[in-house]
């Protein structure tokens, strides 16, 4: 367990005058829900998110509404540890500043188009800035083309997280070390676009059906350039059921771009079956990572050891009558999601599907929008013959959490710029320029949940603050106490 600084406790207080008594309480807005990657994303690294490891305190100024003077307060800032399923270690930063970071939440790698930096113009630019600075790039590089002295790790996360924020959230951030805020001013000012990478490792489609005797697919393999992906049927399937190449010889292992197929001799009884694609390899840097369930900040990979990722495609076949396979993919620029059902049988096949009814037809794909609020929960069942049945469970989460509080909740005081305490787990830098960092401990908790955060204001709804007011006879002055709490572990 470790405290965090609740940013909600830090900024949000509303004031509310009743009969001469006035009394405030700051609420923390709740930011995105984080969604479980779409089962249409068939592939990648699965991870759970840790602690803050390497960091240093960043300044954040904001402008609030209806207020005179920006409000600054400070922040950790730096690099989270993330474990990998199967077998590897992750390092990510925050594109998702106001949305909470949980540690234990399992998390999903997806593409851009899945995850808030689908309409940010400046995506290709924080993946330069992942690859010119730490950790990619080693503190005594990074000290050197960025023209300063005295760098430590700590204070080379936070100066490379504050140039992220400032293009992921539009946040003015800056490290409280001088040498890490000439670094940030580096990294910010030198940026430019970078292409978005590929996918560790996917098979796509995620679903293929068709009739015994067939070759289903052709499946095919997307993974890193030189890596070779173990190829297996998924126990359980019926005997027979092989991985083959085109011309039907079994293949074991295949590289990027191979297309595979799921042999069904003639004969086998109607049912599925699954294909696995294992390998070890390195996740690229700039893939975004989302909660599998649940909200918690968005973040995206900075640096990754040789990691096992995995990637799954499901066989459907009959003798005769309807085939159905479906997928479904976030698509964040339409706001909602993309059903796309297939029918490789030689009758047509018509399911509901939140309430309105869709006829396939033999040979036909059909790809079927369904909008969403951003946030929204959805959750729905797709039947078809023979038992074919699938549920889809998820979140929309494309956007990042609204910057600043809502008029409705602009506080008539200004908030305390007070230290917050430092994220035991975490590594912070000096503030005074210098090299030497102190690790930091401690826990404190108010309660329940377990928010932890790099940057969140909003991460649960929660009481940040109390403000109780004396009136005094006469209408004379009214003092404000405010006490705050710190959200944690």
């Amino acid at each position: 367990m470790y405290s965090v600084r609740g940013r909600g406790a830090a900024r949000l207080a509303a004031a509310t005058l009743v009969s001469g008594l006035v009394a405030a309480s700051a609420i923390a807005v709740a930011g995105p829900a984080s969604a479980e990657e779409a089962p249409g994303g068939n592939g990648g690294a699965t991870a759970t998110l840790g602690q803050l490891k390497i960091a240093a305190k960043v300044t954040i100024t904001e402008k609030v509404p209806n207020q005179e003077k920006p409000w600054v307060y400070e922040e950790d800032g730096g690099l989270f540890e993330m474990k990998v399923e199967n077998g590897g270690r992750l390092q990510t930063y925050c594109i998702d500043f106001r949305t909470g970071a949980r540690e234990g939440k399992k998390y999903k790698e997806v593409g851009w188009g899945e995850s808030s930096l689908h309409n940010n113009p400046d995506a290709g630019k924080i993946l330069w800035i992942l690859e010119n600075s730490f950790p990619n790039v080693s503190v005594s590089a990074l000290a050197e083309k960025a023209h300063v002295k005295g760098l430590s790790k700590e204070t080379a996360a936070a100066a490379t997280q504050a140039a992220i924020w400032r293009y992921s959230d539009k946040v003015d951030a800056t490290p409280v070390n001088k040498q890490a805020a000439k670094v940030t001013e580096y990294l910010f000012n030198s940026a430019t676009k970078v292409e978005e990478p590929k996918a560790s490792l996917s098979l796509s489609p995620a679903a293929v059906s068709g009739k015994a005797g067939d070759r289903l697919g052709p499946i095919k393999v997307g993974t890193n350039p030189g890596a070779k992906a173990a190829l297996s049927v998924v126990p359980g399937a019926p005997a027979g059921i092989g991985v083959v190449d085109k011309d039907g010889k079994a293949v074991t292992k295949a590289g990027d771009g191979d297309e595979i197929f799921v042999d069904v001799p003639a004969g086998t009884a109607d049912g599925t079956a699954q294909v696995k694609a294992e390998v070890s390899t390195k996740v690229p840097l700039g893939r975004a990572f989302v909660s599998i369930k649940g909200k918690s900040q968005t973040m995206i990979l900075a640096g990754s050891s040789d990691s096992t990722v995995t990637a799954l495609s499901t066989a459907t076949w009959a003798k005769k009558g309807a085939v159905p396979a479906v997928t479904v993919a976030k698509d964040c620029a339409k706001g909602g999601l993309e059903v796309i059902a297939s029918n490789k049988g030689d009758e047509p096949w018509t399911f509901d599907l939140k309430g309105t009814s869709h006829t396939v037809a033999p040979g036909e794909t059909k790809t079927i929008p369904v909008p969403l609020a951003e946030d929204e929960a959805y959750k729905f069942t797709i039947t078809g013959p023979n038992g074919f049945e699938q549920t889809f469970e998820g979140v929309l989460d494309c956007k990042t959490a609204t910057p600043g509080p809502k008029p409705s909740e602009t506080p008539t005081t200004e908030p305390s710029t007070e230290p917050s305490p430092s994220t035991p787990g975490a590594t912070t830098g000096d503030t005074t320029g210098g090299t030497t960092g102190s690790t930091t401990g401690g826990s404190t908790t108010t309660g329940g949940g377990d928010l932890a955060e790099t940057g969140s204001s909003n991460a649960t709804p929660m009481i940040a603050g109390i403000a109780a007011a004396l009136v005094v006879i006469g209408g004379g002055a009214v003092f404000f106490l405010r006490k705050k709490k710190t959200a944690g572990h």
